[in-house]
């Protein structure tokens, strides 16, 4: 078994890079104007691959604490390690939020209005969570999961993001 600080650093380092990635995209393109909804998903699809791919093995590339949490409820990841799970991945995505923000400290950091409802942007991200859940632990176990887990993970990231991103507007990892 892989010694717990060295799970968490891999934690830490690739949310590291998934907000930092995820959310430069969407100040670069503020800034620019340039960039797409499609190219936000994109980017924030391939940056999910690449550090599953790279950190998987090491962490278990939850990089999100609904994830973290969905393997404890699912009775996949012990109990003693959820809170240090967390506190990796929200330090990391802090860091790299404030790292952003003294790059760009005029923009939102992507933060969105959404175009509906309080209620209705929470029951949306509700649901887009379960159902992104729902693929990371149904491709996350079994044979085919070194094979199928790169690619299933970031296409569900990328079709929990595109379709209804102007209405959300809570957390989007």
């Amino acid at each position: 078994m892989i010694p717990l600080h060295k799970r968490l650093f891999a934690e830490a380092f690739g949310t590291f890079w998934i907000v930092f990635a995820g959310t430069g995209v969407i100040v670069i393109g503020e800034v620019s104007g340039a960039i797409p909804l499609s190219g936000v998903a994109l980017v924030f699809g391939l940056i999910v691959f690449a550090m599953i791919a790279a950190l998987g093995d090491i962490s278990g590339a939850h990089f999100n604490p609904a994830v973290t949490i969905g393997f404890y409820l699912a009775r996949r990841f012990p109990g003693n390690a959820v809170t240090t799970y967390i506190a990796s991945q929200i330090a990391a995505a802090l860091v790299a939020s404030l790292i952003l923000s003294a790059l760009f400290p005029h923009g939102s950091l992507g933060a969105t209005n959404p175009a509906g409802s309080f209620a209705q942007s929470w029951v949306l991200e509700v649901i887009l969570t379960l159902g992104l859940m729902f693929v990371i632990l149904s491709v996350s176990t079994g044979a085919s999961a070194r094979r199928v887990l790169p690619l299933a993970w970031p296409s569900a990231v990328w079709w929990r993001w595109k379709p209804c991103l102007p209405v959300r507007s809570v957390a989007r990892r």
